[in-house]
């Protein structure tokens, strides 16, 4: 028997199945899968502590909780959303679709690819249990700043450990995806013909590999303070607490653009599809992208105007706020002109596209509204900065992943989903999340902080209302489920041409215009 045979021999009949074919798995539609199940998870618990946090502000006084545990609660939703939602959600996305777009067999490091999804449940076991043990989960917000955080309970060191999991598995995520992008594309393929999607991404895999280790270094900074002896944020001590906010916001700025920029591929993927257009302005589009990820790490500071810092850092940071508005206007107006004249179509893809393009420019606004810093004295910790990075990363970030799953959910179960369902989700969505955010708006303008479970009779009406929007949004999730698992379960068979539309028309490439050898020219066929 020759080695061969004998190899064969020795291999178990077919592949893994059950639960061993998850475990095992290195195939990267599987793991991909598993990223978006993790991310639909943790949306649950994490909408939870909302709607939690929501009905303690349904009226002044304290209904359901405690001041411990409602600071606790807010702080496990934003890490809850932030490392166990958005960015597993966009890492699933990439692991589907970046070997589909750029004609790659597989990701380029299959073994790794498994590890660094494997991470993250014990990950969000140890976050979670934080809650569970004495002293209660981290009551310091998700920034996690000293001294509080250094004076906690064995919850903030299971938060730690979490946070380094997590971050291990961005890191490793990143490496893979950059990899495989740089390495796997098809033949002829070169960096500017690639979709923008895989631009947005091979972007954003660079920013977790510089800033991730950034908030690494913090955390365990923080670890050594609590049980070392080290006295690196202790002021009593002689350390520093402003010090950590200027390293957690080294990483923590970049890490809005992580959340932000795989949106900004998607978007740019779905417009140019029931437009009928090219994406307009591929080229400046890339520069814009590659622009926004390098300016990320020089506007840190502008999360910490009232500490005191000089005139002459207060206005570098304030400017260089500023300009970051430019590449991302041009994002929004090359969005815009792809719509110019367009065959439009509105599916609901489309139409999460397009909330996305009007709602997160409210953010942007809002944005530069706090990037001025004798603004930002009166509006920093008040529901206004709330209200801003909502706008961004829900309307934002979320609305582009509720994008992606309703564009290439049909070619990833084969079966189409049920429109008028997924209408009504985007309705009852797109209406209750501005009931929700908008008002916030103006109790942040009026001078509610943040983080307080109890608060003054005069910001009573708009905290009703933006409570009953939290809850209409957080039911109208339900209706995705029902259109997913609808998907899953059958259905009338997806086409090969999935999105061609009430005309009959659908671009081959959404961007850019290709003029390569890999694939067939761009033409509208009918």
């Amino acid at each position: 028997m020759d080695a061969h045979t004998a190899h064969a021999a020795a291999e178990p009949h077919g592949p893994p199945a059950g639960l061993m074919r998850w475990l095992t798995t290195t195939n990267h539609k599987d793991i991909g899968t598993l990223y978006l199940w993790f991310a639909a998870a943790m949306f649950l618990l994490g909408g939870v502590a909302a709607m939690l946090i929501r009905a303690e502000l349904y009226q002044p006084g304290l209904q359901i909780t405690h001041p411990d545990a409602f600071n606790q609660l807010t702080s496990l939703h934003g890490l809850i959303m932030i490392f166990g939602v958005i960015m597993p959600a966009f890492t699933g996305l990439a692991n589907w679709q970046v070997p589909l777009m750029i004609g790659a067999p597989d990701m380029a490091f299959p073994r790794m690819n498994n590890l660094s999804f494997w991470l993250l449940p014990p990950a969000a076991v140890l976050l979670i249990g934080s809650a569970f043990v004495p002293g209660g989960a981290v009551g310091t917000g998700w920034t996690l700043y000293p001294p509080l955080f250094i004076q906690g309970g064995i919850g903030y060191d299971m938060a730690i450990f979490a946070i380094h999991l997590m971050g291990l598995s961005s890191i490793l995520g990143a490496i893979n995806i950059a990899t495989t992008i740089v390495n796997l594309r098809a033949p002829g393929m070169r960096l500017m013909d690639m979709p923008m999607f895989i631009w947005t991404w091979l972007v954003t895999a660079f920013l977790l590999i510089a800033a991730m280790p950034v908030l690494a270094g913090a955390v365990t900074m923080l670890l050594m303070d609590r049980h070392f002896g080290t006295h690196f944020f202790d002021a009593a001590g002689g350390g520093d607490p402003v010090m950590f906010q200027h390293i957690f916001w080294f990483f923590g700025h970049p890490e809005v653009y992580i959340l932000i920029l795989p949106a900004f591929g998607i978007v740019s993927t779905v417009i140019p599809t029931f437009a009928r257009k090219p994406l307009f302005g591929y080229r400046s589009m890339v520069y814009a992208t590659v622009s926004i990820a390098l300016l990320s790490f020089l506007v840190w500071a502008h999360h910490m105007f009232t500490v005191g810092m000089p005139a002459a850092a207060q206005l570098f940071f304030m400017y260089a706020t500023m300009l970051i508005a430019v590449p991302t206007g041009v994002k929004v107006f090359n969005w815009v002109a792809t719509l110019w004249r367009g065959s439009i179509s509105f599916e609901t893809p489309m139409l999460f596209a397009l909330a996305f393009v009007c709602l997160f420019t409210i953010g942007g606004f809002s944005g530069l509204v706090l990037a001025m810093a004798p603004v930002d004295v009166q509006l920093h910790d008040t529901y206004y900065v709330v209200a801003h990075f909502h706008y961004v990363l829900v309307t934002g970030a979320l609305f582009a992943i509720y994008a992606a799953v309703y564009y290439w959910l049909p070619k990833w179960t084969g079966h189409m989903y049920d429109e008028r369902l997924a209408r009504w989700h985007f309705w009852l969505s797109v209406i209750s999340v501005n009931v929700l955010f908008f008002p916030m708006h103006f109790l942040g303008l009026a001078g509610m902080p943040r983080r307080i479970p109890d608060y003054a009779l005069q910001f009573a009406a708009y905290n009703q209302i933006a409570s009953i929007g939290g809850f209409v949004f957080g039911a109208a999730q339900i209706l995705l489920a029902i259109v997913v698992f609808k998907a899953i379960r059958g259905g009338a068979p997806a086409p090969a041409r999935v999105w061609e539309g009430a005309q009959g028309l659908e671009w081959t490439l959404p961007s850019p215009p290709p003029y390569h050898s890999f694939t067939t020219p761009l033409r509208m066929t009918p």
